[in-house]
């Protein structure tokens, strides 16, 4: 529930003009803070750095500047602008230009610089409870098969699959990247709608993040939910 909470946020938060506003926000501060730090354990670096590097593929995507682009090489999308790029992810400085309403509240200019901080306190707590074997599945694995899982979405959504809308980049709805990610894989949909919290828009298109979303929508503590539909005006419409 928190990964799927966690993506909704970031579906919401992908552009400046829909701008994150705690005083508006999905759910209460407390809860934010909550799933921020529940974030930082993918070990995918802090909230501005997930926010920026997501505003800036949508901006670019498939373009000159994409920081992940298939066009660039499959492995390059998949995990060589990590290992080999400029991620940037500890430059809290230059991703707040990208995400200047994350600047605005220290708690996450602190969780970024130090979101690696949640992941060691963890492995402590693991390896004290059940020993090394515990670290092994509950930090490496955990994270291994996370990243990977993630990866695919910048990856393999972007070469194989089906194109339901004429996006102006190579986005792709796959069917087996969206079961291992929550529905992340119905991506060709989410580049075509990116505010949509769902990306799922057909009845077939499983969306676990969506149907999370729509039972915390129900006990009040997701609002200002944002929906495309298949038969809406906004899904008809072209994207440039």
């Amino acid at each position: 529930m928190l990964k799927a909470f966690l993506t909704a946020i970031k579906r919401k938060s992908t552009f400046p003009k829909f701008t994150y506003d705690l005083a508006n926000a999905p759910a209460s501060y407390d809860f934010l803070v909550f799933l921020a730090i529940c974030g930082t354990l993918t070990l995918e670096g802090g909230p501005m750095f997930w926010v920026a590097t997501h505003r800036i593929h949508h901006q670019k995507s498939d373009q000159a500047g994409d920081p992940h682009s298939p066009r660039e090489g499959a492995f390059w999308s998949h995990i060589g602008w990590i290992l080999f790029g400029e991620a940037k992810h500890d430059n809290t400085r230059l991703m707040g230009k990208y995400a200047p309403d994350l600047m605005r509240h220290k708690f996450y200019i602190w969780l970024n610089n130090w979101h690696w901080l949640p992941t060691v306190v963890l492995a402590a707590v693991l390896y004290l409870a059940g020993g090394l074997p515990m670290v092994l599945w509950g930090i490496c694995m955990r994270i291994v098969v996370g990243l990977h899982a993630t990866w695919l979405v910048n990856s393999a959504t972007h070469m194989w699959g089906k194109r339901r809308f004429r996006t102006r980049d190579d986005s792709r709805n796959n069917w087996w990247v969206a079961l291992m990610t929550f529905g992340e894989g119905w991506h060709n949909n989410h580049h075509a709608h990116p505010t949509s919290a769902r990306h799922g828009l057909a009845w077939y298109e499983f969306d676990p993040s969506w149907l999370t979303l729509k039972v915390l929508k129900a006990a009040g503590i997701a609002k200002n939910v944002r929906v495309a539909k298949l038969d809406s005006e906004l899904a008809e419409r072209k994207v440039a």
